[in-house]
């Protein structure tokens, strides 16, 4: 057997490359676009991906990344931010793209930058088990998570709460801001999410393929190119590994 051939047999054992999306980060999915035909960088990413194992391509839908961690068996690569606790059953690529993460503060909020959010009494509205939710609960010392399903429902909860922030992707929550008169969005980051492609353990050597395939689509322009063409602002290609 040739190693393209263990390679296709790792990455689309069935003869279609089953690829898993989280619906509901919409930089990466194009909001309202169909479940079988999505638009967005991760899908276009997959389709390339396809074209180059000469396979066909089916799309997973789900509607968080951890509902799509958890079903690690149903898929073969995965869109997803590579985060040390999603790792145990899940093999990473180097990040393809990264999304700034901050917070969001109500109207006459103390609180002026990053650095002050992480204090005893401070409640943070997140939405659970996202990226930056894992990378928070290692963070932070002080200030308590208080945990929604989706980001929808994180928003809803900060604002019916009174809670203290909101955390997300900084181009979500520049949407969220326009909604809350005098809401302010915190300069800089407390972290840089890692969009990677992921693949369940044990499939070396399409793992190896995969890491290759980010390197030469960031070196190549072509992941640049897709996040113009998908006008996907606030995506950035991430540095070289």
């Amino acid at each position: 057997m040739s190693t393209m051939d263990t390679i296709r047999k790792e990455l689309a054992p069935t003869g279609t490359l089953r690829a898993g999306l989280n619906r509901s980060n919409f930089l990466l999915v194009t909001k309202g676009s169909p479940d079988d035909n999505p638009r967005g960088v991760a899908s276009d990413m997959a389709r390339e991906l396809a074209r180059r194992l000469d396979v066909t391509v089916s799309f997973l839908n789900f509607e968080s990344p951890g509902k799509m961690a958890d079903a690690v068996k149903t898929w073969d690569v995965a869109f997803l931010g590579a985060e040390p606790a999603r790792a145990a059953e899940i093999e990473f690529t180097p990040a393809y793209v990264e999304i700034e993460a901050t917070y969001l503060v109500p109207a006459g909020s103390p609180l002026k930058a990053i650095a002050d959010v992480d204090r005893p009494g401070v409640r943070i509205s997140v939405s659970n088990r996202s990226a930056y939710d894992l990378y928070l609960t290692r963070a932070l010392k002080h200030a308590e998570l208080v945990r929604s399903d989706g980001l929808d429902a994180s928003y809803d909860r900060f604002v019916a709460d009174r809670l203290d922030a909101l955390s997300g992707l900084r181009p979500r929550l520049a949407l969220d801001v326009q909604k809350l008169p005098g809401a302010r969005i915190l300069e800089g980051r407390f972290t840089a999410i890692q969009q990677a492609i992921g693949t369940p353990k044990g499939r070396t050597a399409g793992a190896q393929y995969l890491r290759d395939f980010v390197a030469e689509t960031k070196a190549s322009g072509f992941v640049a190119e897709l996040i113009e063409r998908n006008g996907a602002r606030g995506l950035s290609v991430a540095p070289a590994a």
